[in-house]
């Protein structure tokens, strides 16, 4: 049942979030005329697979938050449990990162320079957001695995895992 209500909350805040995006980002279109710049029509057809693929990874990780972390992504009614896999595995902020890919997506749908720009100012914003008041939160709640987590995996670049060998040593008999 806990699950469940994580699950609406999650639902809720996530629909809150992107129509506040998408509000912000329809506005700024208007700086468009004053830019006196609009894509080419070409645009949109990049922008389409941008946003479902920033999108799938935005709602992904909200599911891991509601299964794994028994939470929400929202910081103020966030995850009980440490969250370190799926896309967490790769990037400490993957649900940002997804974000900023549907939004920069949504720019290039709309042919909208003033809209292509936005995720790159927001960038700068959540990026302090992170460093002041999310990474200093989640130090003082999870501590040590926290750091460690920190030391192997980056901020906003991911990491791969290194590749496997696909050689088997052979046993001597």
């Amino acid at each position: 049942m806990r699950a469940a209500f994580d699950a609406l909350r999650t639902l809720v805040y996530a629909s809150g979030f992107a129509l506040f995006w998408g509000w912000v980002a329809l506005k700024g279109r208007a700086y468009d005329t004053d830019l006196g710049i609009v894509l080419p029509d070409w645009t949109s057809g990049f922008g389409i697979p941008l946003m479902v693929i920033g999108g799938i990874v935005a709602l992904t990780c909200a599911g891991t938050f509601v299964v794994v972390g028994q939470g929400t992504p929202a910081p103020f009614d966030a995850p009980r449990r440490f969250v370190a896999v799926g896309p967490y595995k790769y990037v400490r902020n993957p649900m940002y990162i997804g974000a900023l890919i549907v939004l920069f997506g949504f720019g290039l749908y709309l042919h909208s320079l003033s809209v292509l720009l936005l995720p790159f100012a927001v960038l700068l914003l959540v990026h302090l957001f992170v460093i002041f008041y999310e990474e200093p939160s989640l130090r003082n709640r999870f501590g040590p695995s926290y750091e460690n987590y920190c030391r192997h995996v980056n901020r906003w670049m991911p990491r791969l895992p290194p590749a496997q060998s696909g050689h088997k040593k052979e046993n001597n008999r």
